[in-house]
């Protein structure tokens, strides 16, 4: 029997845990375009020097072979026989049991989107933030997130929060914040709601203590070169980061395979795949029935992969006791020197001041977790 995970991100590494401990024997096959991991979240820390791309970029090879897992490195092109066949540029692979974690893409459809650094896009990306401030001497720096109409869920908000007052702490201990204005756009009036009722006023203060001007509550409109263009008029700006909504995995656009109307791929409360058997989805690939506020982070995806693991290998026993997996949203809003507390779930949500003591706690979560894979 042969288990085939799609991707090497948080919620394919958890899957591929997950089964070997459910299923010591079992043939795992893990298809993705490197054997490697990087740690998206704390590229926060890269145009500050806390971190570099040697500190984020985990070669797997150890992993791999420690779990006896048979790496593909190829690019999915497609999944079909009913979820039995994954279509690649190196050949098709065929599988028992598939569980896919191959993440989203950001929606590029903004004219003028060439214009802007994604961060979460990369090493590459936050390496370009960090040279493109050593070399400013001063301007207007534009920061601000979308998200995808069609599916409420699929945006990344925080890593750009995080960006924003991080450069705002960086400038300061450089001596040289008075030279620069740092400008905040979004599209929604009270932007990361999501996080809980009391946490956009809380931001917008944060702002306020920081000098950081808000543009907020005007649709996006594009870019130009030095412009974010909205509905309630242009920014100038000297550099623009910008974090556009999510879509489901590029292969999938064309694929038969179930999409949301925002399209992601489609799955139940047990991140099952509509329609299939045997194929889940785990991560930012999938669109998950839940409250409003569920979002795309690498704690919800760590989640949804033990669910999707437990369920599918229940599944190939011939067992239909299935289990969902819980709504939590956790994240520590770092600013470089502070660290907010966030924690959201469907019963409670809590929001802790700026505490030093948060950000070390960030530093050392990132140590405790990639300790399992170096």
């Amino acid at each position: 029997m042969n288990i085939t995970v799609l991707g090497s991100g948080f919620a394919a590494l958890t899957a591929v845990k997950e089964i070997r401990r459910l299923l010591p024997d079992t043939g795992i096959t893990v298809i993705s375009p490197a054997d490697e991991f990087i740690y998206l979240p704390s590229l926060i820390w890269i145009p500050a020097g806390l971190r570099s791309a040697d500190d984020l970029r985990i070669d797997l090879k150890p992993f791999f072979r420690k779990q006896k897992v048979n790496h593909i490195r190829a690019r999915v092109t497609d999944v079909t026989n009913g979820g039995r066949m994954v279509k690649t540029d190196q050949g098709d692979f065929s599988n028992d049991g598939l569980i896919i974690a191959s993440g989203g893409r950001f929606i590029k459809k903004l004219p003028g989107i060439e214009h802007v650094i994604t961060p979460c896009e990369g090493i590459a990306a936050a390496e370009k933030i960090r040279d493109r401030l050593n070399a400013m001497q001063g301007g207007t720096i534009a920061v601000g997130f979308g998200g995808n109409p069609k599916e409420p869920s699929a945006m990344r908000g925080g890593p750009m929060f995080e960006f924003l007052f991080g450069i705002d702490t960086l400038l300061r201990r450089q001596g040289r914040r008075d030279q620069f204005e740092l400008v905040f756009f979004n599209p929604n009036e009270k932007p990361a709601k999501r996080l809980g009722d009391k946490v956009p006023e809380a931001v917008l203060k944060m702002m306020a203590k920081k000098n950081i001007r808000p543009h907020l509550g005007h649709k996006m409109l594009g870019f130009e070169e030095n412009k974010v263009l909205t509905e309630g008029g242009e920014i100038a700006a000297d550099l623009i980061l910008f974090m556009p909504g999510m879509t489901g995995p590029a292969w999938s656009a064309d694929s038969e395979i179930a999409r949301s109307e925002g399209g992601l791929i489609k799955a139940n409360g047990f991140c099952q795949v509509e329609g299939l058997e045997k194929t889940y989805v785990a991560g930012d690939s999938g669109s998950y029935p839940g409250p409003d506020w569920q979002a795309k982070q690498a704690h919800m995806a760590d989640l949804q992969a033990v669910a999707a693991s437990r369920n599918l290998v229940r599944e190939l026993k011939g067992a239909n006791d299935f289990e969902t997996f819980r709504h939590e949203l956790v994240c520590i809003i770092d600013t470089l020197s502070h660290g907010v507390l966030i924690k959201r779930d469907e019963g409670r949500s809590l929001m802790l001041p700026p505490c030093r003591l948060m950000h070390y706690a960030k530093r050392f979560f990132e140590y405790w977790y990639l300790k399992q894979y170096r």
